[in-house]
């Protein structure tokens, strides 16, 4: 089996023989998470980028310029408007061709392939194996900065790729396989780390990102294809994918669309939203 969208992935190889064309633009995404109480703190990858990163690639920075940072939740989508002159000013236009990997977690190459999705953005891959595999094939490596100049970003579509929590609650009800993209001890609420209350969105089932992935690559067609549809997500109508706060939620969502799962979409808000209202209910332990 072959994946169903196999142009939404470069390999290292591929990428080293298309530098250098003037259409194509590499982009490095890396945040930093590090677990604190009831919560993470967040730092940026932009060191990281500039003591190492594939040459000529750009850095975008996730956490802040492509997010809302006005509201209590952090990595919130902006407006469609604000999002769309963010992705302008990062230097992409609807005629590039984007790539994006991070020199962290492949997740957050998936948040911004996801954003430029939602936007309209049409010609865009996720590095498969990360900026790791461009170093095991013993590619060039720069440092430094590399400018690249802003432009505006138009495009005539959007795609509805988000969900809030109203779709959540009402998926509830409905034929919408909800998939949490956290660790089992998170999903179950066992572990010492949880969103101010432990647990997981009651009917929802666990699907743990980093399950999808083999140093660095996303596992074969055949292989995302069962774990998904092992949770239903292959034969219901619609799937939404949540997380901690809609980064991890990503990379499952664009596993589904990989294997042909198209009705997909991203909690924004994830728990960090969802446990904000002590009324919304949680449940604990393996059961959804």
């Amino acid at each position: 089996m072959d994946y169903a969208h196999p142009e939404y992935l470069i390999s290292a190889q591929e990428l080293q023989q298309q530098l250098g064309q003037p259409r194509l633009k590499v982009f490095d995404t890396c945040v930093h998470l590090r677990p604190i109480p009831n919560g993470y703190q967040i730092d940026s990858g932009h060191a990281d980028y500039l003591a190492a990163h594939i040459p000529g690639a750009g850095f975008i920075d996730v956490a802040e310029d492509w997010a809302d940072t006005t509201t209590p939740l952090r990595f919130t989508l902006p407006e469609l408007s604000a999002l769309r002159r963010a992705i302008g000013a990062s230097g992409i236009s609807a005629e590039d061709q984007v790539v994006l990997y991070s020199s962290g977690h492949l997740m957050w190459a998936t948040r911004a392939w996801w954003l430029l999705y939602h936007a309209g953005h049409r010609n865009m891959r996720i590095l498969n194996g990360n900026f790791t595999a461009w170093r095991d094939a013993g590619y060039d490596i720069a440092s430094g900065g590399t400018e690249i100049q802003p432009v505006t970003f138009t495009a005539t579509e959007s795609v509805a790729c988000f969900a809030d929590t109203a779709a959540v609650e009402a998926g509830m009800e409905g034929r919408v396989c909800t998939l949490n993209a956290l660790s089992k001890s998170l999903y179950e609420g066992t572990g010492d780390f949880y969103y101010t209350r432990p647990g997981h969105i009651p009917g929802s089932t666990n699907l743990y990102y980093d399950s999808l992935l083999d140093n660095e690559h996303f596992r074969s067609a055949d292989e995302i294809s069962v774990a998904l549809e092992r949770l239903g997500a292959l034969q219901t109508d619609a799937v939404i994918t949540y997380c901690g706060g809609g980064i991890a939620a990503t990379l499952d969502a664009f596993a589904c669309l990989l294997v042909g799962q198209e009705n997909v979409q991203v909690y924004d808000g994830s728990m960090s939203e969802w446990v904000s209202d002590p009324a919304r209910p949680l449940r604990t332990g393996a059961s959804p």
